[in-house]
């Protein structure tokens, strides 16, 4: 079998390198050329391929020649490997689709304000850029490729900005037999409340500053639907103003809070064991397992979130109310993958104008 005739070792998905087209233009160059096909064969490529970079690497040359006082132009056509390189690199470089980092500087003065100045996610920055038709979609990355701009130090923001990032969570989440018994347990609460399909389902915590007797605390309930969060301050982390608090919102919202809050779910701390007594019977109050956060999940999220503004061991006396309303405002305002980048207050209100509706 002749090399021409031979396929079986014929490079595919190589592209030519300079030394082969140096090859080329010296067979072309011979007193007898050599045609596109043998050329082909010898350097076990596809015929079709060298006659692509035949025509690629082609270029006309003029030659002069002076004949009895006469100047003769004559024009000749020739292979040079040097300008199928220059013509093949420049290819190269128009093969992808330019970086949009390099593009335009809009968007990364945006994502870097959100994340350093408002808090905001990558993907919540992305979803909600996206959502509202704030840039171009041609100048918005997805979120994979912001978090790598990030990894690569593009922007401002590092890592160590992004706090969910580095916050990792290896536990297994188990339960454990409640020693005390403060009212209904998790286990007898409805499994509609666990599917979130229903508004009015609430869960309730309180989150300490210094371990102090004299200190205030802040009181968080948070609507499993909407996500939509509750911050309340409170005298001290006791039954007795964590009940006054509920019971201000129930005055506040009147026969509107047993559709509001249809259920609470707490953990077995001190502050909640009147709940059941005083609270209305419509409210059904149910307590989760001991160190059992996972149960009240979207609360504990929450929280984790209020201790980037509030970190452990800040007096909560000095945190002033209009911080706590300002903190409260932001998270739901907080663009949500979940609600396709719609707000827990532009969820939250909907489902009130259908309560009022009813």
């Amino acid at each position: 079998m002749t090399p021409l005739e031979n396929t079986t070792s014929i490079i595919k998905g190589k592209h030519l390198s300079f030394k082969e087209r140096c090859q080329i233009e010296a067979y072309k160059q011979l007193p007898k050329p050599l045609s596109n096909r043998e050329i082909a064969g010898l350097l076990q490529r596809v015929p079709q391929t060298i006659n692509n970079e035949i025509k690629r690497g082609t270029t006309i040359q003029i030659s002069r020649q002076t004949q009895n006082g006469k100047v003769y132009t004559y024009e000749h056509a020739v292979y040079l490997a040097d300008v199928a390189q220059r013509k093949y690199d420049q290819a190269r470089r128009n093969s992808h689709r330019p970086c949009l980092f390099s593009q335009d500087t809009a968007f990364i003065d945006y994502a870097d304000e959100q994340m350093l100045v408002h808090h905001r996610s990558p993907d919540a920055i992305v979803g909600r850029a996206k959502e509202t038709g704030r840039f171009p979609l041609g100048q918005i990355p997805c979120t994979t490729t912001l978090y790598h701009w990030i990894d690569r130090h593009y922007l401002r923001t590092q890592n160590i900005d992004l706090l969910e990032k580095v916050r990792r969570n290896t536990k297994s989440a188990r339960c454990r037999k409640n020693q005390k018994v403060l009212g209904q347990s998790i286990e007898q609460r409805p499994a509609k409340i666990q599917t979130r399909e229903e508004f009015g389902h609430w869960e309730i915590d309180t989150v300490a500053g210094k371990r102090a007797h004299d200190d205030q605390a802040l009181l968080t309930l948070t609507e499993r639907k909407t996500r939509f969060e509750l911050m309340i301050k409170v005298d001290n982390k006791s039954a007795k103003p964590v009940t006054g608090a509920l019971g201000d919102l129930q005055e506040r919202m009147g026969k509107r809070f047993e559709q509001i809050f249809k259920t609470i779910t707490a953990d077995n701390g001190s502050e909640f064991a009147e709940l059941v007594t005083e609270l209305p019977k419509t409210t059904q109050v149910y307590y989760t397992h001991p160190f059992s956060s996972f149960e009240r999940g979207t609360n504990e999220h929450h929280n984790r979130i209020i201790r980037r503004f509030i970190p452990k061991g800040t007096t909560i006396k000095e945190v002033s109310e209009r911080t706590v309303a300002r903190v409260n405002h932001w998270m739901n305002q907080l663009p949500r993958k979940i609600f396709n980048y719609q707000t827990a207050e532009e969820r939250f209100l909907a489902e009130l104008v259908a309560v009022v509706a009813s």
